[in-house]
């Protein structure tokens, strides 16, 4: 055989193998990224099916084998989760806080968002930066400023309480989240707008607000899952049952001697399905806004 022939079979036969090795790679790092996947999901999942597992025990079986499977499920701990700690209003407090509070933090970060967007005055950018630099500053520290205003102003132990400070906690990252979606929005629809008669109220709630929509839903569910799983605030700022939420209400099965456990995991069980129903059934606007949000804000 030649140079030139063995020359050929090599240019014949190297492309193969060239495809072949790339075609190894990409199956060799398809896999690593989902066992890491599968590890994240399984790290992630885990408490959550220990938790429901452990709710259908007795504590006698929790304390004996924590990591075993209930001899009966015991659905009676749900029952008491209701029974012991009054779970049903507090279920609907934290409804009512939730949805009041979000509904206030996303008109009020909508508003403010649409004037800095949309509009050029002296020290835009400044009061911009003012009002998002409150994502930096850690909540804990503004529970005695919170505290004495709500007192001041008479709201002591309500649902007012708890929604107007909510309202205040998140609008930070709420004005950051829906701005940046504004600022993407064309300005000639509102030009357009102008043109057809609209004025400054019908652009916003015709035009802007309706374009921001998934920014909007993304900002609405943080600010949500917020206050739905808020502790804090409402140990401190509530006193009575009635207008306590079930973070708070979770504590009622733990007193000085003995502690319910089963009962207590039930109660978190039920606690947390609200928060998991509403991101399954938003994930795809929750997403989408994050991604867009990433790219143009």
């Amino acid at each position: 055989m030649n140079n030139s022939t063995i020359d050929n079979v090599n240019l014949t036969v190297n492309p193969k193998k060239m495809k072949k090795n790339k075609e190894e790679k990409i199956t060799v790092g398809s896999v690593i990224s989902k066992i890491v996947l599968l590890f994240f999901m399984f790290y992630t999942l885990l408490p959550i099916v220990w938790l429901f597992i452990s709710s259908l025990k007795t504590n006698a079986e929790l304390i004996a084998k924590p990591f075993g499977l209930p001899k009966i499920p015991q659905f009676q701990n749900y029952i008491n989760a209701f029974q012991v700690s009054g779970l049903g209003t507090l279920f609907v407090n934290s409804v009512i806080v939730s949805l009041c509070a979000t509904v206030l933090n996303i008109m009020i970060a909508s508003m403010a968002s649409y004037v800095i967007a949309r509009f050029e005055f002296k020290f835009k950018e400044g009061i911009f930066v003012a009002i998002t630099a409150g994502i930096l500053v850690p909540i804990c520290s503004l529970m005695v400023p919170y505290f004495m205003v709500i007192k001041t102003l008479g709201l002591y132990d309500s649902k007012a309480a708890l929604i107007l400070t909510y309202s205040a906690v998140s609008l930070p990252i709420s004005t950051f989240i829906i701005r940046g979606f504004m600022n993407t929005i064309p300005r000639e629809l509102e030009e357009a707008g102008v043109i057809d008669g609209c004025n400054f109220y019908q652009r916003f709630y015709k035009i802007i607000f309706p374009l921001s929509r998934s920014g909007i839903v993304t900002a609405a569910t943080f600010q949500f899952l917020y206050c739905w799983n808020e502790f804090i605030y409402a140990m401190l700022l509530t006193s009575s049952q009635s207008n306590r939420t079930m973070q708070v209400g979770i504590r009622y099965f733990s007193n000085q001697f003995t502690t319910d456990y089963t009962s207590m995991y039930a109660a978190i069980i039920i606690s947390i399905i609200p928060s998991m129903i509403g991101y399954v059934l938003l994930q795809e606007q929750i997403i989408s806004g994050l991604t867009n949000g990433a790219v143009k804000g």
